[in-house]
């Protein structure tokens, strides 16, 4: 997953994500988003509004999808330039994109131009959302975060340690520039706030009933990330109490 747009020229990921996709032997997926303030401001570039974020988004990806068809792609539009570009290494079939999107403008885009649709909220009217706006039957891809630990309130206690962002507000984790504004909007955090974006502590029926969030949201698929030292216990009650009943 990553925003094709401000940091990176949609060119450069084109090629890498050719070469992983030939790597992988057609198991690659490339993720795309609009970006984050953190990551792409670096350069020094103009931070965009969302809506510019989103048209340079989809222009990116249309710039990619001409490259992985091979030849020589010469393009000049509102946002990028590529002259006389080729990718040499090229898989079989062209890489899927999945767009990452949250609210309803960036929903419409990833229903139109992606392959498939990452959201990290258990929404159903985002899935619905996607689907209505062309994304029909592809994959949605959902995600939750998870701090495992003997009890509850431990892994609460891990999740606000290494995530309090998790709890930041509304459109601020796109928009601040820096880890240490970050640090002074996640004082604004408390652990019972940050917990309810979590999985905390070490009970199967608490994953199993997230899970069920997701599937009843409309989601395809649901990964599950680890927040803390603690992943191998995740790895085995995932083994052991979660899956089994998931197949059953």
């Amino acid at each position: 997953m990553t925003c094709p747009t401000t940091r990176i020229h949609p060119a450069v990921l084109a090629q890498a994500a050719a070469t992983s996709a030939v790597l992988h032997e057609g198991r690659f997926v490339l993720g795309v988003g609009s970006g984050e303030a953190l990551n792409e401001q670096i350069l020094g570039d103009d931070w965009p509004e969302a809506d510019v974020r989103l048209e340079m988004l989809e222009e990116a990806v249309a710039v990619m999808r001409e490259l992985w068809q091979g030849g020589v792609v010469s393009h000049r539009g509102p946002h990028f330039t590529v002259r006389n570009a080729r990718l040499y290494t090229l898989p079989d079939t062209p890489p899927p994109v999945y767009v990452s999107a949250f609210g309803p403008k960036a929903v419409d885009l990833a229903g139109r131009i992606g392959d498939g649709y990452v959201c990290t909220m258990p929404d159903a009217d985002l899935v619905k959302g996607f689907r209505e706006s062309g994304g029909g039957d592809k994959p949605a891809q959902g995600g939750f975060k998870a701090a495992f630990a003997g009890t509850a309130d431990e892994g609460a206690d891990i999740a606000f340690e290494k995530w309090p962002n998790a709890a930041v507000p509304g459109e601020l984790s796109q928009i601040l520039p820096t880890p240490k504004h970050f640090e002074q909007a996640s004082q604004l955090a408390t652990k019972e706030k940050v917990a309810e974006a979590f999985v905390c502590g070490n009970d199967p029926e608490a994953h199993l009933e997230m899970i069920d969030r997701y599937a009843q949201a409309g989601f395809d698929e649901v990964y599950v990330a680890n927040t803390g030292p603690h992943y191998e216990g995740l790895f085995d009650l995932y083994a052991s109490a979660v899956l089994p009943k998931l197949r059953r």
